[in-house]
C-alpha cells in the first residue's frame, strides 16, 4: 500500500497542500508546531476517518471556516484508488472513494491500512482501559468492515442507552425502552468482544518476539483479553455469546438503574499488559512502557501484511528522537518494506535511512 500523493484544504493549519511522496521513506522536517503532525493525521484519517487525536471531524476544520477537504492518491490491490473527505462544521461528514460516495466507513477498509506511532502511544500501556481500546479498534476497523460498522452501532446504541438511564427519573416511561436496547447492543458486542478476542490471540503470537529481541531477551511480555465475566470463550462465535452477555445485563439491570449509568458490556474491555508477570501498567518502567508501546504497534504492523499481503502505511510521529540510539536502530532495521513517513525536528539527522524524499513543513505549507 502506497500513498502517492495528498491534497488539504483548510484541514487544520493547512489553507492549501499539494504533495506528491515516495513510495518508501518520506521526511517531514520542521519547527514544532509547524503541522508535521497535522500532515500525518490527514493520511492516518483517509485509512479509517478516525483521528488519534480529534474526538470530533469539526476540530480538524480551519478556524473560522465551515468546511475542510482530504483527498489522497492510494496505490493498493494492484490498482489505484481515490480517497476523499469532506469535513463540515456542525453537518457531519462525506467519504468518497473513486468518486463513489461511501454510506458506512466500513467501506474503507482495506484500501488504505496505516500504522501510526506517536508520542501518546508511549503512554498506551500506562493509561486507562480507554486508550488500548482505542488501539484495538483502530486496528481492527481498518481489516474488518463488520467490526466497524458493529462498533459504530454499539456506539450510538451506548449513548441512547446512557440517556435513557441518566433521564428515568424525571421520565419514568423511558424504562420500557430499555431491554430493546439491551438487546440490541448484546448482538453488536457479541460481534465487538469476538473480533476483539482473535485480534489479541494474533497479537499475542507476533508481539512477545519483537519485544525479546527489542529487550535483547531479558524480559517476557504476556498480553490477555480482559471482557464481560460471564463470557466464557471470546473467541466463540458472536450468536454464542449473545446469552451470555444478556446474562450478564440481566444481574445488572438494577445496579444500572440505581447508578444511572451503562455498567455492563464491552465499552468496558481491556488489553492486559504484563511485564515479567507484572502489571506493565503499574510496575514498568519508563524504557519497559516504551518497549512494550512500540512492540504492539509493530506487532500491528505485521498482523497487517500477513493478513493482507502488503505493508501497511507506518507513520512514525516525532517518536525516534525519544528513544535511545539502540532502540531507534531497531526500529529502523523492523521496518524496512513498505512507506515510511517520518517526522522530525529540522536540525535532527536520522541515522539508517536510505532513499526517499524530504519535505519542509513551515506553517502550514510546504517549503
Amino acid at each position: 500500500m502506497i500513498v502517492t500523493g495528498l491534497e488539504l484544504d483548510f484541514f487544520r493549519n493547512y489553507t492549501h497542500l499539494e504533495a506528491e511522496f515516495d513510495s518508501r521513506v518520506n521526511l517531514i522536517y520542521g519547527d514544532n508546531a509547524q503541522g508535521k503532525t497535522n500532515l500525518l493525521e490527514a493520511i492516518a484519517y483517509l485509512s479509517a476517518a478516525r483521528s488519534h487525536r480529534a474526538r470530533y471531524d469539526r476540530e480538524m476544520i480551519m478556524l473560522d471556516v465551515n468546511s475542510a477537504f482530504i483527498k489522497g492518491g492510494v496505490f493498493s490491490r494492484d490498482r489505484n484508488f481515490t480517497l476523499e473527505a469532506k469535513l463540515f462544521r456542525g453537518r457531519g461528514r462525506q467519504l468518497f472513494s473513486n468518486g463513489v460516495k461511501l454510506k458506512t466507513t466500513g467501506e474503507l477498509a482495506g484500501i488504505l491500512n496505516t500504522v501510526l506511532f506517536c508520542p501518546e502511544d508511549l503512554s498506551l500501556i500506562r493509561a486507562g482501559a480507554a486508550e488500548r481500546r482505542k488501539f484495538l479498534d483502530g486496528a481492527i476497523c481498518q481489516l474488518r468492515p463488520r467490526y466497524a460498522q458493529a462498533l459504530g452501532e454499539y456506539n450510538r446504541l451506548y449513548d441512547h442507552k446512557t440517556r435513557i438511564l441518566r433521564d428515568w427519573p424525571e421520565n419514568p416511561s423511558l424504562l420500557q425502552t430499555l431491554d430493546d436496547f439491551n438487546l440490541r447492543m448484546a448482538q453488536t458486542g457479541a460481534i465487538i468482544i469476538h473480533y476483539r478476542a482473535h485480534f489479541i490471540k494474533r497479537l499475542r503470537e507476533c508481539a512477545p518476539a519483537i519485544h525479546g529481541e527489542f529487550s535483547g531477551g531479558r524480559e517476557g511480555l504476556e498480553l490477555s483479553y480482559e471482557t464481560v465475566s460471564t463470557v466464557t470463550d471470546p473467541q466463540r462465535p458472536p450468536k454464542e455469546l449473545l446469552p451470555q452477555l444478556l446474562e450478564h445485563q440481566e444481574s445488572h439491570r438494577q445496579a444500572e438503574i440505581d447508578s444511572r449509568q451503562c455498567l455492563s458490556g464491552p465499552h468496558k474491555d481491556d488489553l492486559a499488559v504484563s511485564i515479567g508477570g507484572q502489571s506493565a501498567k503499574t510496575y514498568a518502567s519508563q524504557g519497559q512502557t516504551r518497549t512494550a508501546a512500540l512492540s504492539l504497534k509493530l506487532a500491528q504492523r505485521e498482523i497487517f501484511q500477513e493478513d493482507t499481503g502488503e505493508w501497511p502505511v507506518l507513520l512514525l510521529d516525532d517518536v525516534l528522537s525519544e528513544l535511545d540510539p539502540r532502540r531507534q536502530s531497531f526500529v529502523l532495521n523492523r521496518i524496512r518494506g513498505g512507506q515510511v513517513f517520518i517526522t522530525c525536528c529540522e536540525e535532527e539527522k536520522l541515522e539508517g535511512l536510505e532513499g526517499g524524499k524530504a519535505f519542509h513543513i513551515q506553517n502550514g505549507k510546504l517549503v
